[in-house]
């Protein structure tokens, strides 16, 4: 016979509530009571029975999380403190790659909602909200905002980001400061407003000649970047989209013969795992991945327990920090 979570609470003299939440290293729950609890689990070879919780509760317990691009350890760093947050109330996050492809994304939400998925969190490609505003799961945006759509989200300030970037290339000596610019989405164009308000707010010439779409990858940045190479008074400065455009350029850079950072400096955003490990290491604007995840976690656990679906979404702006390594830094 199966053991039950009432058999664990007569063994230890505890409620089943408590039980529970134990079991799921909930926060007002003591830490010797969880390790008494999940001792005699395992003693006990517990295992929890989800199809028959679900039928209890009608959920199911499973967010579903949509990202782009997994390569990203942006991405994956939310996904860790997403999962950690969520398992503390007894949610399993189950993944969905798009690969920046605004079908797939739809198609992966369907999938996910015909699994009756209790919430979404959607890092989305969609230039509008037609298809999302049609989503009946509850859900919450990270990253990128969705134009004509209310929605709770998460993310930092893509005009300021640009903003502390260029200023300081600007501080470093850079006077032809370039732009490499990811896909037409609402980071894009918040970093390019925010690269364009930083140059002429340094008093130099805005010249929509160094702006060069890039998307969001490494070799869409190499190709940019030699673009940029090819102009007839290159930069000796860029901003890139993220840190993997960032590597790119400075591939570009280096195959030349170029100098990173004395002949061309170059920062990133975003703090990818091991952008200090590169051979030279990468500036980068550190956008809170491990808080976003949090934080969405919140917001999505407020909206899968509310009996109404709030008319006030709620939205989160990350602190950013800029982290100056040696791509950008002149002695």
């Amino acid at each position: 016979m199966a053991v039950r979570i009432k058999d664990i609470a007569h063994d230890l003299g505890l409620s089943s509530m408590a039980v529970s939440k134990a079991l799921r290293g909930h926060a007002d729950i003591g830490e010797e009571t969880i390790r008494r609890v999940r001792k005699r689990a395992e003693e006990l070879d517990y295992r929890v029975d989800m199809v028959a919780r679900s039928m209890v509760t009608g959920r199911s317990f499973l967010v579903g999380l949509v990202v782009p691009d997994l390569m990203q350890s942006f991405f994956t760093e939310v996904a860790v403190a997403l999962a950690n947050a969520l398992g503390q109330d007894g949610y399993h996050v189950v993944i969905a790659h798009t690969n920046e492809d605004p079908a797939e994304e739809i198609a992966q939400i369907s999938a996910l909602e015909s699994r009756r998925v209790d919430g979404l969190i959607v890092a989305s490609t969609q230039r509008d909200g037609a298809h999302l505003g049609h989503v009946r799961t509850p859900f919450v945006l990270i990253d990128r905002l969705v134009p004509g759509l209310d929605v709770s989200w998460v993310g930092v300030d893509d005009e300021q980001i640009a903003q502390f970037a260029t200023g300081h290339l600007f501080d470093q000596g850079c006077r032809r400061i370039a732009h490499l610019r990811g896909p037409n989405l609402s980071t894009s164009e918040g970093r390019l407003a925010g690269y364009r308000k930083a140059i002429i707010a340094h008093g130099l010439p805005f010249d929509e000649t160094l702006t060069c779409w890039s998307g969001h990858d490494e070799a869409g940045g190499r190709r940019a970047m030699v673009e940029l190479l090819a102009h007839p008074a290159p930069p000796d400065g860029v901003v890139c989209f993220n840190d993997p455009v960032a590597i790119g350029a400075m591939h570009a850079i280096l195959d030349v013969g170029l100098r990173v950072p004395d002949d061309i400096a170059v920062i990133g955003a975003a703090n990818m795992r091991y952008s200090d490990a590169l051979r030279i290491s990468l500036s980068t604007i550190d956008q809170a991945a491990a808080k976003t995840g949090e934080d969405a976690a919140r917001l999505l656990l407020a909206l899968m327990t509310a009996d109404t679906v709030t008319a006030n979404p709620t939205r989160i702006v990350q602190p950013t920090r800029l982290i100056a390594r040696a791509s950008s830094v002149r002695q």
